[in-house]
């Protein structure tokens, strides 16, 4: 059975064509066995948990990243060029940048500007935009219709930095329209689109940095309930 350093599949579990990316593993583990039928866990290393199972009939993968680029990218990256995924879907918590938008609204990411240097590992010779695919998006928008979920569509930041030293750096992104902040989609995105595959971004609204509102843990968890059942739809 072939491994990577950080994804070791074990008793032959099979890891799907579709992927949802938690950043944190233990809600990895909450949605394989509350969404997903004949589960099997297929990654224990670092505790980064990974499951296969089915929803509607559906192969299903989940598998936490951890937090940050980094991190996702390194996942992604195995994901893609080692286990053969060809969709991969980041769910996961942001922070409102924009007045019109609610706690525990959705997010989708169509595109992800960053504060990061990810890129600079493509040598391009100039400044490259990462989006999501196009396909998985129109497909998330029409079920968030269907589920008469709340969402947003538009540009992200993916920041390096959850604790900036600059208070002024979030109005600025602010002007230019971004409507939350997280930290791994560009990273996913960039991965994707070098390899020829299809990502896509979807966050539950945590927090807010306009209205200085926040949600405990045990909130959050309530609350992703929408934005899950909408990934796992993608499958």
């Amino acid at each position: 059975m072939i491994s990577t350093p950080h994804i070791k599949p074990v008793n032959n579990v099979n890891i799907a064509e579709t992927v949802l990316l938690p950043g944190d593993p233990l809600r990895a583990k909450f949605m394989a066995e509350t969404y997903l039928e004949d589960v099997q866990q297929f990654n224990m290393i670092r505790n980064m948990f990974g499951y296969t199972g089915f929803y509607k009939c559906k192969e299903v993968s989940v598998m936490g990243t951890g937090m940050g680029m980094p991190s996702i990218g390194i996942y992604s990256y195995e994901l893609i060029h080692t286990f053969g995924c060809k969709r991969l879907i980041r769910v996961g918590s942001c922070g409102a940048m924009q007045d019109n938008i609610n706690l525990y609204d959705v997010i989708f990411a169509q595109g992800a500007s960053t504060d990061s240097n990810y890129v600079n590992q493509y040598q391009l010779p100039a400044h490259f935009t990462p989006i999501a695919s196009y396909h998985l998006l129109e497909k998330a928008v029409q079920q968030a219709r269907d589920n008469y979920t709340t969402f947003h569509v538009g540009n992200v930041l993916s920041s390096d930095i959850f604790y900036n030293a600059d208070e002024t750096a979030s109005k600025h992104w602010m002007h230019m329209g971004i409507l939350g902040v997280e930290m791994e989609s560009a990273a996913l995105y960039m991965n994707a689109s070098y390899a020829g595959v299809e990502a896509l971004g979807m966050f539950t609204v945590s927090d807010h940095l306009i209205r200085n509102e926040v949600t405990t843990p045990e909130e959050r968890e309530r609350a992703f309930t929408d934005m899950i059942e909408i990934a796992l739809s993608l499958a």
